[in-house]
């Protein structure tokens, strides 16, 4: 199992990004997979979930995810009684001790912290809601629910899909700001990572402050993968407060 730490986790946060490494599923989902949305057995979804907590030093009954529908919704947690947070694809949070998990398997997976006021988020985000600008939404719900601002704001940018392997028809092509699109061999290729960046440098956020993995999921095969494989399970991105 290999763990990516985002460049901001400290003393006071855990930031984290999983590969697909370390667990116990098997076939389609080998072998970390965390998603009790794909087929796996759930058995082996809990026990996946356990070993990332166990690693982590964190309650795994506390641990909130999202049934993720590829919106730009982001909703606000103020306690950890239900664990699964429906129709949503941003999850915040300035509780301690309450761990936000983001699944993905080529989906961008985006970790928030405020240093300042102490609030952070996880996103799911794909092409739709990338499209649907869902990191400014969550950027605007730190300012205007817990008076952040957003030069204090760090984001770290999981593995996710990268514009060698992400081909794209005519219709999205027609509906994309030419300059996240790529033409190679007369296909077309979307560069969901440098949307996102763009889109966080317009909400405020400062340059130094955004870590964008480099790891595309479809050439790594560490990771998940849907566009690879179709059928296959999802790692994620864990954020929570410590202190």
């Amino acid at each position: 199992m290999g763990y990516i730490r985002a460049w901001f986790e400290n003393d006071d946060v855990l930031a984290f990004f999983t590969d697909r490494n370390g667990g116990v599923s098997a076939d389609a989902y080998k072998s970390l997979n965390v998603s009790s949305n794909v087929g796996d057995n759930i058995r082996n979804i809990v026990q996946n979930r356990q070993i990332i907590a166990d690693d982590n030093n964190f309650l795994l009954e506390n641990l909130i995810y999202m049934k993720q529908v590829h919106s730009n919704h982001v909703k606000i947690i103020k306690n950890s009684f239900i664990n699964e947070i429906k129709e949503c694809d941003g999850i915040v949070t300035s509780k301690k001790k309450i761990p936000l998990m983001t699944m993905a398997a080529d989906c961008a997976p985006v970790l928030l912290y405020d240093r300042v006021k102490k609030v952070i988020a996880a996103l799911h985000s794909g092409r739709v809601g990338t499209k649907k600008e869902i990191v400014k939404n969550a950027v605007k719900l730190f300012e205007k629910e817990f008076g952040s601002n957003s030069k204090d704001i760090a984001v770290a940018i999981g593995p996710s899909i990268g514009v060698c392997c992400y081909e794209i028809g005519q219709d999205i092509v027609d509906s994309t700001d030419s300059i996240y699109i790529k033409e190679k061999n007369k296909k077309y290729y979307l560069d969901i990572k440098a949307m996102l960046k763009d889109q966080l440098l317009n909400a405020g956020i400062k340059m130094e402050n955004i870590q964008i993995s480099d790891i595309c999921t479809s050439c790594n095969k560490e990771y998940f993968s849907y566009r690879r494989d179709g059928k296959c399970g999802r790692f994620c991105g864990i954020i929570m407060l410590k202190t």
